[in-house]
């Protein structure tokens, strides 16, 4: 079975899925459920966690059993991504935690130096750390290499749907680490999911490209479509690029111009 395995666990999409900025809660769940996701992500510090909130996305959520996995959006420190976490595993009971250490507003690019060290101490108060990073071969082997249950680098900047603008970093990552590369952010359409799968990572996260997209219920299926085409591609293995033309019809026996 092709399932993509994250810290032992097995789920049978390899699509992860955000939980912000829908219309509402209701084309939310719609757009889930046509994605086949099991896994969706969940921003401590923007979500209410008020059990008696009308507004708690929580209840929809649990509703349809979806593995949650808890992210620390919004913090530009290792102290506030530590304690965010803590947050997360108390308030939802998992030790799953998304880690994200932004530098700045205007790029939303990590802050790699603060990543690296909330690394660190998470893995050390016993969290499964899924990081967000950019597309630096070196910084996905460190944080490999410290215990992280996968490494998750961008493919473009958070929300621009720029798709992959880096498939050779991409490449590069995937020789040089054994655990999960899934692409978090910058995913614009369903091309750029097949095109991901198809230089071998092993998962995407995307948020923005349905939450919102014109219909989002219609891309979310479309998403679904293109992850398992994509993964599909990959494991049938492409035929290698060529400058000049081959025929796709034999050579031989063809009839010859001359006559005799």
């Amino acid at each position: 079975m092709d399932h993509l395995t994250i810290a032992g666990e097995h789920f049978t999409s390899r699509l992860i899925m955000g939980s912000s900025r829908y219309p509402n809660p209701q084309v939310m769940m719609e757009a889930l459920e046509a994605s086949e996701t099991e896994l969706v992500t969940v921003a401590i510090r923007r979500v209410d966690l008020s059990k008696n909130s009308e507004e708690n996305m929580l209840r929809f959520l649990n509703k349809k059993n979806y593995k949650l996995l808890p992210n620390t959006a919004g913090c530009y420190t290792a102290k506030d991504a530590v304690l965010t976490a803590e947050l997360a595993r108390e308030a939802l009971g998992t030790n799953w935690i998304k880690l994200e250490v932004i530098g700045d507003d205007e790029t939303l690019f990590p802050d790699i130096p603060e990543l690296l060290k909330a690394t660190e101490i998470l893995l050390n108060k016993g969290f499964v750390v899924l990081p967000y990073t950019n597309d630096d071969p070196i910084t996905c082997k460190k944080l490999a290499d410290m215990g992280c249950a996968a490494v998750m680098p961008l493919g473009a900047p958070i929300g621009s749907g720029m798709g992959i603008r880096n498939p050779y970093n991409l490449q590069i990552i995937r020789e040089l680490v054994d655990i999960p590369l899934i692409v978090d952010a910058g995913v614009g359409t369903a091309s750029d999911v097949a095109i991901a799968f198809e230089l071998g990572v092993d998962g995407i996260l995307l948020n923005t490209a349905v939450a919102q997209a014109e219909h989002p219920v219609e891309m979310a299926r479309a998403i679904n479509y293109a992850a398992k085409a994509g993964r599909l591609a990959y494991g049938a293995g492409r035929i290698p690029k060529k400058l000049y033309a081959t025929a796709s019809s034999p050579l031989e026996g063809i009839i010859g111009s001359k006559v005799d």
